[in-house]
């Protein structure tokens, strides 16, 4: 489950002072909850699965981003470990969800840096592969690429083919194939699955 915004070429900077990317703190929880109760209506699954997945035991440690302009968390994105069931061993990688921005800073390639930002952080700690359900029209020209065509299988029937996708990274080895397995809170709070199933068949404008 997550948010998109639309594509705008006419990026940063954002109000006076620019755009940052930087790891969240406590501080910033109120505000992250803001963005998400603003960027995905009135679904509350997704503030309580943030919560829930900083507080969640987890063979890796969760990465949280913000954006801020002007002093203010206008985004956020979320990469919280989950499981690849391959052939050779279990594999320990990352689901990107939630990914949210407010409303009135779309269409500024905020969500942009944000995945860009969170794929980074996830290659430098030596994560092999992060997942993630979302347009493909979005996702697909910010590192991601279909996960069914390229070997893996989804962890729901429920998850359309043409959203259920991964970004390859440096550590991944040919053998790292199988069954994606999201972690618990996913599952608890409803949040695998697209809200809307033809969000993944629709180009975004």
């Amino acid at each position: 489950m997550t948010s998109y915004e639309t594509p705008d070429r006419s990026l940063i900077p954002v109000g006076g002072t620019g755009l940052s990317i930087r790891e969240e703190t406590p501080d910033d929880h109120r505000a992250v909850r803001e963005v998400h109760t603003r960027a995905f209506g009135a679904d509350e699954r997704v503030p309580g699965l943030v919560d829930a997945l900083r507080r969640a035991e987890a063979p890796l440690a969760p990465m949280s981003f913000v954006a801020v302009a002007d002093d203010r968390v206008v985004g956020h994105v979320l990469l919280s470990a989950t499981r690849l069931d391959a052939p050779r061993r279990i594999v320990d990688v990352l689901s990107l969800s939630p990914l949210g921005v407010v409303p009135e800073f779309q269409r500024r390639g905020i969500g942009t840096r944000l995945i860009a930002h969170a794929l980074d952080a996830a290659d430098r700690r030596g994560v092999p592969l992060v997942f993630l359900e979302g347009s493909p029209y979005y996702y697909g020209t910010r590192g991601f690429e279909g996960a069914a065509a390229v070997g893996f299988r989804s962890p729901s029937l429920r998850i359309p083919e043409a959203a259920f996708q991964v970004a390859r990274l440096a550590a991944h080895e040919p053998w790292m194939t199988g069954t994606f397995v999201y972690s618990e809170p996913f599952w608890a709070f409803d949040c695998v699955g697209l809200r809307d199933p033809e969000e993944a068949d629709r180009p975004v404008p």
